[in-house]
């Protein structure tokens, strides 16, 4: 197990960890979180032995192998494939034993390291990188390709897949999502869910938290605090354990203000000396409880776009693609104003260049693009932060939008987005990816869009900016087209769902769940069934009617979702407003004179309340035995 007692840990002058503990068993599945620069990566490089700790101690087995990502790969001409076998140490290093006791002829060695690659699968070695590789998007083709022939986002694939191929007793993850999309995202959470290894992963994904971790680490205040569930279950813990430190520490407070008025009163009175002497010992000797902190850094919004005319753009009969290449064919969509779109599809269908055709950044091959005069796009590439200077000021990158604007309302703009003081002014060449993702962020806010597209928003974001982001996005009034592997931001941000499949536009009827088990069986199917032959397309003809059945059900059972959520959300702000009616009836104040017409309003409005909860609740009955009979549906 991994044992950490009273650890102190500082890089330059910032201290990251002070006298933590914390204990991981073996076969744990734990997910770290923690803000940005709170010392998540210098906690694993602590792991990895890059780095060595001030103070305390830090034990691991002797003999555990430890597994990460690489963060570089180099140009190699050997195919993707066999990189990724090079991720088993001891397999690489047994064939290599093997054909040094081949070449001396050695019959007893060649015998023993057969038997031990025979005993570690060596030989099923190659399907097991396939199969991983399979997971993580490449095509068979893919896979003989050179590592060299690889984009940056797909090289790092590789990486994962090399980590993955691992037989390790410790896997390290830091941000293992960040260059996927969401159908690989899906699979590898089913693989990291039936991998029998300790695993510590750092992400700010909280849906991927949830599906592959079993504990919960969170590093705050230079502490490392363990809960016993997923993402989930940590944040009902912490809220619970907040409300119990506020409570204690108002508690204690009292307790100190009053010990401290006894000394201010007494300490120079000769008859309380003594008593007053023993309070301020007390009172020295009191471990301090620190108040709890819930507040985010952030707190921005959208403001209500200047202009919103409808339709903002049409799409009719465009094809898009490169030179004469097309990627997309015969698109057609129509962005209404309040149109809330989530874009999905694997890598490579061709997302991203759907996106830059929109914002025009790309022109179609063919077919035209209908644009509202007073059309107002913000738009997040996936490598915007690139764009921005790194010898300049957030506040300079604000200016350059708006010349004549005060710089103390730009300063106040900023520090929405947690640029304070001396940061709103430094040059943005040493920020983090997600203090450059938030500056890019704020410039597109600024500008009050009326059409937002974000391709991967959340990439370089943590948790706390993502829920903000999310907050923001509910309530922008412009319309949204979104391509992220965050679910929880899709479903909170998004009310319909389109998807790219073998070059053309789809609308998906469904939400998000429907679409991943519809992908999942996807990837199933094609995983577990052998082509060219009758009971493999039956199967497939079987599995399609299944997921058109799905669709056909998620089509019905949507708008009654809607209707339930709304009158939920209806019948609780009534019955709040029924409690502050039926409190004030039962006060004394109610029956004053001066109190008379609200008394009359309140009687009033009690009666419209329990008119409009009964209606409302008959409704609700009704559409939940609707929902409940389609699913009873074959």
């Amino acid at each position: 197990m991994i044992e950490i007692k009273n650890l102190s840990l500082q890089r330059g002058s910032k201290q990251l960890l002070q006298h933590a503990s914390l204990t991981i068993y073996p076969g744990q599945r734990v997910g770290l979180i923690g803000k940005n620069g709170t010392g998540k990566s210098s906690l694993f490089a602590l792991l990895e032995g890059k780095i060595s700790h001030d103070s305390g101690d830090l034990r691991l087995p002797k003999h555990w192998q430890l597994a990460t990502v690489k963060q570089e790969t180099p140009a190699l001409d050997i195919p993707a494939l066999d990189y990724v076998l090079q991720g088993d140490t001891e397999l690489q290093q047994l064939q290599q034993l093997l054909q040094q006791a081949e070449a001396s002829n050695d019959g007893l060695k060649q015998a023993e390291y057969h038997a031990r690659l025979d005993e570690i699968g060596a030989y099923s070695a190659p399907a097991r990188a396939a199969k991983l590789l399979n997971g993580l998007g490449f095509s068979q083709q893919e896979q003989q390709q050179p590592v060299k022939s690889f984009s940056g986002g797909w090289r790092m694939r590789l990486n994962l897949a090399q980590a993955l191929m691992c037989r390790t007793d410790l896997l390290l993850l830091d941000e293992p999502t960040n260059h996927l999309d969401l159908e690989t995202v899906l699979w590898l959470e089913q693989h990291l869910a039936g991998l029998n290894t300790t695993q510590i992963i750092i992400s700010h994904d909280r849906d991927f938290l949830n599906a592959t971790t079993t504990q919960t680490v969170e590093l705050a205040q230079q502490q490392l605090t363990l809960y016993g569930g997923n993402y989930d279950f940590y944040q009902q813990e912490r809220a619970q354990r907040l409300a119990q430190q506020q409570a204690a520490y108002i508690k204690q407070q009292a307790h100190i203000q009053h010990l401290q008025s006894f000394i201010d009163r007494f300490k120079a009175k000769a008859t309380k000396a003594v008593q007053a002497q023993s309070r301020i010992k007390a009172l020295a000797r009191l471990e301090r409880i620190a108040p709890a902190h819930l507040d985010s850094e952030f707190s921005f919004e959208f403001a209500q776009p200047d202009h919103l005319p409808n339709p903002l753009l049409k799409l009719e009969n465009i094809n898009l693609g490169y030179g004469d290449r097309t990627v997309l064919h015969n698109i057609d969509l129509s962005v209404e104003s309040g149109a809330r779109y989530g874009l999905l599809g694997v890598n490579g269908s061709g997302k991203s260049t759907l996106i830059k055709a929109i914002s025009g950044s790309l022109q179609p091959l063919s077919g035209q693009i209908v644009r509202a005069e007073k059309l107002k796009i913000g738009y997040f590439a996936q490598h915007q932060l690139e764009t921005l200077r790194a010898d300049q000021s957030p506040i300079w990158h604000i200016q350059q939008l708006s010349p004549d604007v005060r710089e103390q309302e730009i300063r106040n703009f900023l520090g929405s987005f947690a640029f304070i003081g001396d940061m709103a002014m430094q040059p943005i060449a040493p920020f983090s990816g997600g203090e450059k993702a938030r500056l890019a962020l704020a410039m597109i806010v600024w500008q009050k869009p009326n059409l937002l597209l974000l391709d991967e928003p959340t990439n370089h974001l943590d948790l706390d900016m993502r829920h903000a982001l999310t907050l923001a996005l509910q309530s922008f009034q412009g319309a949204l087209i979104v391509v992220s592997h965050d679910r929880s931001l899709l479903e909170s941000t998004t009310d319909a769902l389109i998807y790219l499949n073998q070059g053309e536009l789809r609308h998906f009827d469904g939400d998000l769940s429907n679409y991943r088990q519809w992908r999942l069986t996807q990837e199933q199917t094609s995983i577990d069934q052998p082509q060219n032959s009758s009971d493999s397309i039956k199967r497939k003809e079987q599995k399609r009617i299944e997921a058109q059945q799905r669709q056909e059900r998620a089509k019905l059972t949507k708008p009654l979702m809607k209707n339930i959520e709304k009158a939920e959300r209806d019948m609780e702000n009534w019955q709040q407003q029924q409690q502050e009616g039926e409190a004030f009836l039962a006060s004394e104040e109610a029956y004053l004179d001066e109190n008379r017409t609200k008394l009359q309003q309140t009687i009033t409005q009690l009666a419209e309340l329990k008119v409009k909860l009964t209606q409302t609740e008959e409704k609700w009955l009704e559409w939940q035995q609707q929902l409940e009979d389609i699913s009873q549906q074959n």
